[in-house]
């Protein structure tokens, strides 16, 4: 296994510390907001999302003259969270009490449960709990007016959509639009939306934002101490590879690949008697539904829950079980495949082990969540994509390539999402002052002038670059396909403006400059050297005192990633990348080639010759492809 990342944490115990009111340190920062009438809270799973809700729906019952409280989660098994809960006896004015008649997070039907959500709505009852499908149900059979004066409380906000055929979407916008309802919208997830956003940029302007990031959640446990996120290579199928990382001696949760992916078999139940086979035997099921295996070698008993298995009793029986664990040895391995990923408490999971690619951010970065939670069986919790490698016999060898290429700029998004942040500001001509710590000071580099780009830097850059890792050419650049500086003063700009049309030249610079230098900061490393610090950029060693933006753009903030991938494969397999993508070369552009023409003389230099286009090396085939090129334009200019 290949790990892209490796973060180790500080312990520093603060993101579970509370204060006077019973409140950790993210539920303190959400309620300082409580009196807006739409919020959202973006923060890591196992901050306290569902007890931040409940501190600010009490205020909003007691103290904003609010008449009832409708919280609504994606599955019912997450409804759990929501359940009684003692608030008082910390510190807090009142305690969450939910009568348990309108908690419809319960097995049956939807019309019984859209009856009694309407019995709610006109009862003097205050908290209702439901699973999001129950919520459009019931909205279709009731006015706007009716969420006057109403909190409705979004748990996994990122299923809304700003798509039309978005049912949940719809209804948020119809709300805000049609009704005085207060909107209280929580994802573990920050990413608003893969392809199409969660909200429009107009109605999300509309909200506060609250955002706990990973790094602060993380560096703040008692326990965990390091999280690695990495992938491993199979060929042929997965289920013959799976004893290669399956590690039974650590609690797992495994995702088997969806049914109509690449990597599955096709018959979801054989590929799990597959895995049950490779770990030993299985001795019994018991009364609740948990499968004993006896494991190879030393014949221990291993409990294992199967969530493929979707007939409704047998996997009643066993989220019943799960939902229930109290000790570390009451689970050893969770066998899942759409269930288990957002809202779902085990806090004693120590690897989250996920067969085939994942298209969605989203679905990674709550699967992640599964294992960080924090807990005294572990000290450091593991993320593996199981993907398969390319095969030159294969017919689909340029899908698998760019699935792969595409699950490792997802583990480089979240290496950038796992780590501090810091502030960037210019540093000018005389000024000798060392960085405080948390800063960065850059020459050349443009503070932003506009509200607008303050903004998107404080609540949208993962969004921003998660759009930049995703782009096809972007991706196409990651095996040392591009100049670096093309990269950043390219593509990169190219991609702002098609996310946010509405920047000017001048907010687009400054949003590029702080993108990269952000994403190439966070991808170094800073070494300390008696009285100075010093930043490893790729294979550069830079003076932080005497950081400059030009240096940093010749820096490619895919460096790591393609230093990673050539360790990772074979020569046979990294050449087979290669050609996959030259067969869907990226056009050269007019930007690209006077970038690249410029570095020419530099290279006739230290080789003495003028690059050859027919070289092994990319870069230099490209420089020659940039004249040939310019060539070209030039001859079309004097022909008119």
């Amino acid at each position: 296994m290949t790990n892209i990342i490796d973060v180790t944490y500080g312990q520093t115990g603060e993101s579970k510390k509370t204060n006077n009111f019973g409140m950790r340190d993210m539920q303190a920062k959400a309620y300082e907001a409580r009196n807006e009438q739409y919020l959202l809270l973006k923060a890591p799973p196992a901050s306290g999302k569902s007890r931040a809700l409940m501190f600010i729906a009490l205020d909003k019952l007691y103290y904003q003259n609010i008449a009832k409280v409708i919280v609504a989660v994606p599955e019912r098994s997450i409804g759990g969270s929501f359940e009684k809960t003692d608030l008082k006896s910390n510190g807090f004015f009142a305690s969450w009490e939910p009568n348990p008649l309108y908690n419809l997070c319960t097995p049956g039907g939807e019309k019984s449960k859209v009856e009694a959500f309407k019995k709610f709505m006109n009862s003097d009852e205050k908290i209702l709990i439901c699973t999001h499908a129950t919520l459009r149900f019931a909205f279709k059979e009731l006015d706007d007016a009716k969420f006057d004066n109403c909190v409705l409380a979004i748990d996994e906000f990122h299923h809304v959509s700003a798509d039309g055929e978005n049912q949940l979407g719809e209804l948020i916008r119809s709300v805000m639009q049609n009704s005085t309802a207060h909107i209280v919208a929580m994802t573990g997830s920050y990413f608003r939306g893969d392809s199409v956003p969660v909200l429009m940029a107009e109605d999300e302007a509309k909200f506060s934002k609250i955002t706990y990031n990973y790094y602060e959640q993380l560096n703040g446990y008692e326990y965990l101490k390091s999280l690695g996120i990495g992938y491993h290579f199979y060929q042929g199928r997965y289920t013959s590879a799976i004893h290669e990382i399956l590690d039974t001696n650590k609690k797992t949760i495994l995702h088997i690949p969806n049914v109509n992916s690449g990597e599955s078999t096709k018959d979801k139940h054989r590929e799990v008697d597959t895995i049950l086979d490779t770990i030993g035997t299985v001795e019994q099921i018991t009364e609740e539904g948990i499968i004993i295996v006896k494991r190879k070698g030393d014949g221990k008993l291993l409990k294992v829950a199967d969530l493929v298995n979707d007939e409704p009793k047998a996997r009643e029986k066993v989220v019943t079980y799960l939902r229930n664990i109290k000790n570390v040895d009451d689970m050893d391995l969770i066998i899942a495949l759409g269930m288990a990923k957002e809202g779902f408490d085990w806090p004693y999971c120590e690897h989250a082990l996920t067969v085939g690619y994942r298209s969605s951010l989203t679905e990674i970065i709550q699967i992640i969540g599964r294992a960080t939670r924090d807990s005294n069986n572990k000290t450091h919790a593991q993320f593996t994509n199981l993907i398969a490698q390319p095969d030159a016999q294969d017919s689909e060898v340029k899908l698998s390539v760019n699935n792969m290429l595409k699950a490792i700029t997802a583990s480089l998004l979240m290496e950038q999402v796992l780590a501090p942040n810091f502030k960037f500001k210019p540093r000018f001509d005389g000024d000798d002052e060392p960085n405080q710590k948390g800063e960065l000071k850059i020459r050349g580099f443009k503070k932003p002038t506009s509200k607008r780009v303050e903004d998107i830097i404080e609540s949208d850059l993962n969004d921003l670059k998660a759009a930049i890792l995703q782009d096809e050419v972007m991706i196409k650049a990651i095996p040392g396909n591009l100049d670096a500086e093309v990269i950043n003063r390219v593509l990169i700009p190219k991609i702002i403006k098609v996310k946010y049309p509405d920047l000017n030249d001048n907010e687009v610079e400054e949003l590029r400059q702080h993108v990269v230098v952000d994403s190439v900061v966070k991808n170094g490393h800073i070494i300390e050297s008696g009285d100075k610090k010093f930043i490893k950029m790729a294979d550069k060693f830079v003076n932080i005192d005497e950081l400059h933006i030009d240096l940093i753009d010749q820096i490619n903030p895919f460096q790591r990633a393609f230093e990673i991938l050539s360790k990772s494969v074979t020569t046979h397999v990294l050449k087979l990348i290669q050609e996959s993508i030259e067969a869907t070369r990226i056009e050269m552009t007019p930007e690209e080639a006077i970038i690249l023409y410029k570095k020419i003389p530099v290279f006739k230099s230290e080789h003495g010759r003028m690059p050859d286009l027919n070289s092994s090396d990319f870069t230099e085939k490209r420089m020659a492809e940039a004249l040939i090129y310019l060539n070209k334009l030039r001859r079309e200019k004097v022909n008119g």
